[in-house]
């Protein structure tokens, strides 16, 4: 009998492979991206110690300010614009970004390019 694996277990799968690969640093942390179906939530973090340097999600009170629904393109961007704005008043300019194994595409996209507009650099 054959058993079928969830899409969330792929996704977590494709994550390990990536996170073999990707590691944030004290000069270049990771932007790490998770998503659910309501809410989106981004961190800035440094592997090297384990430290989440910055985070921002639909659940903030800036970005529930905005009347924004939490769980469209519009939310994403509002959080990457945020996450860009904390990681730059700690002086973080460069990042690796880490998609958590979604597809390039659609919120994770929306989140991406709103943080590259906002001055982060990967």
């Amino acid at each position: 009998m054959s058993q079928k694996i969830s899409r969330n277990e792929i996704r977590k799968r494709k994550h390990t492979r990536v996170r073999n690969k990707i590691s944030g640093t004290g000069e270049r942390p990771r932007l790490c991206v998770f998503r659910s179906l309501l809410h989106i939530y981004a961190q800035v973090i440094d592997d090297t110690t384990g430290i989440t340097l910055a985070s921002a999600s639909t659940l903030d009170k800036e970005v529930k300010e905005q009347n924004i629904t939490n769980g469209n393109r519009q939310g994403a961007a509002a959080v990457g614009k945020l996450i860009a704005a904390r990681a730059l008043d700690k002086g973080i300019t460069d990042v690796v970004f880490d998609r958590g194994g979604y597809i390039y595409h659609g919120r994770v996209a929306a989140l991406a390019e709103a943080a590259r507009e906002a001055g982060l650099k990967f």
